[in-house]
């Protein structure tokens, strides 16, 4: 072969290094190192893959070096990688003992059909390879954004998008219902994962996703762009209805306004994207009981009752606003809980009056039977917010006197039958614990009182160490969702009310008193849920409303 043959292939390997690099959208050099490897493949089954072969490709001139690698020692165990001193330094005069492997010139090589294939199949793969490896780091700093694709295949209801220098998946769950794509269609959709795997990197698409409507108002409404107005939160049954809550930053701006636009302009563009689902757009206050009443229309609200510590809401309404209230199939009030975050109890004016009188007969009979005193007695000290016999023994007596209709005396009196209705039923309650076989080291935990301990032994919680493997959701319940609605489940302790970190409290100290949790860990757990605290309190002290009222 003439120079001007070699100058030429050589220069044709650069040359499709080049093509395939800009074609691909990847590194040269990628492309190159491939080849080399390919090469190197080949030459390992010409010389024996039991040599170490290295190809070394020019990238100015293309010129291509085969070079073996020999490892200097004293004494040669293996001919194939291994040489002695004395012939290195025929080959290199600087070699030396432990010093860099000497490099061996073997001669060219020409590919047979059989190289040539297995030389195409490792520059395929690594060129793949570097392709997704491209693709991966160009989609996985973008997911949370839209993006804009045609509709390439339709497979097992699930759409496969074309973005052009990648492909994307749309799950049938993540397609809005009743909507139906065929290849060469446009779609819009929001990037919520991209995951790497060994077939390359999997980017997934959704329309039902919250942060989709977000984002397609953050495109229709300038100010939710510029962050004059803020996206709190979004609720959706996606295809159907949905609920927004916005904030704007200025005061001059109505941020209602601002996203309907002139005459529903913007507003309706994210509806006809979002294939006609209804939206309701409510400004957000930090008032959590005006917030549900916003969220909750077109229904009218007459009163709301907060439950801090459960985070939830009694929403009274009249008798012909009930259905309103709920929804089709619950929807309104389930997308106003969703968007709020409270659970919300929608009840007329008679089912809570009702509530109410079935609450003050059941405190007054209690009273009536524990203190022995009148029905008028009782009603009075169910009026002034007594509920539980606890509550009138351990009140200061000057919140007893302060009742109309009580004296000194009177007040004494009940106090004494407060305490002894207490201690006969301590009394019995000890007994219970003892027939249910509940052992005493459990009273080491004080904050437990016999009624606790009784609840405990009936769910065959019976010593320290049953109560101390015991988890928070085992004491106060916990929530699931089952068939796309949620469920509150009862914990042991659910009618105590106890809050979670304070249940995750008392197992922490049984797991203490037994040995199982190490004092420091108690000291950072103790410090968490103080934070924890301090940030509820924060939050309770916005709101306006509270059962008392």
């Amino acid at each position: 072969m003439s120079p001007t043959g070699i100058s030429a292939n050589r220069l044709e390997l650069l040359q499709i290094a080049d093509a395939v690099a800009k074609e691909k959208a990847i590194d040269k050099e990628i492309v190159l190192s491939a080849m080399a490897e390919a090469i190197e493949k080949a030459a390992a089954s010409k010389y024996g893959a039991e040599n170490k072969i290295r190809v070394d490709i020019n990238n100015d001139t293309g010129s291509i070096r085969l070079l073996r690698l020999l490892e200097v020692v004293e004494e040669v165990e293996d001919t194939f990688r291994q040489i002695n001193l004395k012939d290195a330094k025929k080959i290199n005069p600087d070699a030396s003992i432990d010093g860099p492997a000497v490099e061996e010139e073997l001669p060219p090589i020409d590919f047979g059909r059989v190289a040539a294939q297995s030389a195409k199949q490792v520059i395929v793969q690594k060129v793949r390879d570097a392709e997704r490896e491209r693709h991966y780091e160009e989609f996985k700093d973008r997911v949370g954004e839209i993006i804009s694709g045609v509709v390439k295949r339709v497979e097992y209801n699930s759409v496969v998008v074309d973005l052009g220098r990648a492909e994307a998946v749309i799950r049938r769950d993540q397609l809005l219902p009743r909507e139906a794509y065929r290849a060469g269609d446009r779609v819009r959709a929001y990037i919520y994962e991209v995951r790497r795997e060994i077939r390359g990197p999997q980017i997934f698409l959704s329309r039902t996703h919250s942060d989709f409507m977000a984002n397609l108002f953050a495109q229709e409404v300038p100010e939710i762009y510029d962050g004059i107005i803020e996206i709190i939160g979004v609720a959706r049954d996606p295809g159907s209805r949905a609920k927004i809550a916005v904030f704007s930053k200025e005061t001059s701006i109505d941020p209602v306004g601002a996203c309907v636009g002139m005459r529903g302009s913007r507003v309706q563009a994210v509806v006809n994207e979002l294939q006609g689902e209804k939206i309701d757009i409510l400004s957000w206050t930090d008032n959590i009981a005006d917030f549900v009443v916003k969220a909750l229309q077109p229904a009218e609200v007459m009163k709301v009752v907060l439950y801090d510590e459960d985070e939830r809401l009694e929403v009274v309404v009249p008798e012909d606003q009930l259905s309103l209230a709920i929804g089709r199939r619950g929807q309104n009030v389930r997308l106003a809980s969703e968007l709020s975050g409270w659970e919300i109890d929608i009840l007329t004016e008679d089912q809570e009056s009702e509530r109410r009188q079935k609450e003050f007969h059941e405190r007054t009979n209690l009273f009536i039977d524990a203190l022995d005193v009148d029905e008028l007695l009782a009603q009075l000290l169910v009026t002034e917010g007594f509920s539980e016999v606890e509550e009138v023994a351990m009140v200061e007596i000057d919140e007893i006197t302060s009742i109309s209709g009580f004296d000194e005396e009177t007040a004494q009196e009940i106090q004494a039958r407060a305490n002894d209705f207490l201690e006969k039923e301590n009394i019995i309650l000890e007994e219970k614990r003892k027939e249910l076989g509940v052992q005493d080291d459990i009273l080491q935990i004080e904050e437990l009182n016999l009624k606790m301990i009784i609840q405990l032994g009936e769910n065959d919680v019976k010593s320290l160490e049953d109560f101390a493997y015991c988890s928070t959701d085992d004491l106060v319940g916990w929530e699931e969702y089952k068939d796309g609605v949620k469920h509150r489940e009862t914990g042991i302790l659910s009618s105590f009310e106890l809050g979670e970190d304070y249940a995750n409290e008392l197992i922490m100290k049984a797991r203490k008193i037994i040995g199982i949790v190490e004092e420091e860990i108690e000291e950072e757990l103790d410090e968490d849920i103080q934070t924890d605290q301090e940030i509820v309190v924060e939050d309770d002290s916005s709101e306006i409303k509270s059962d008392d009222n």
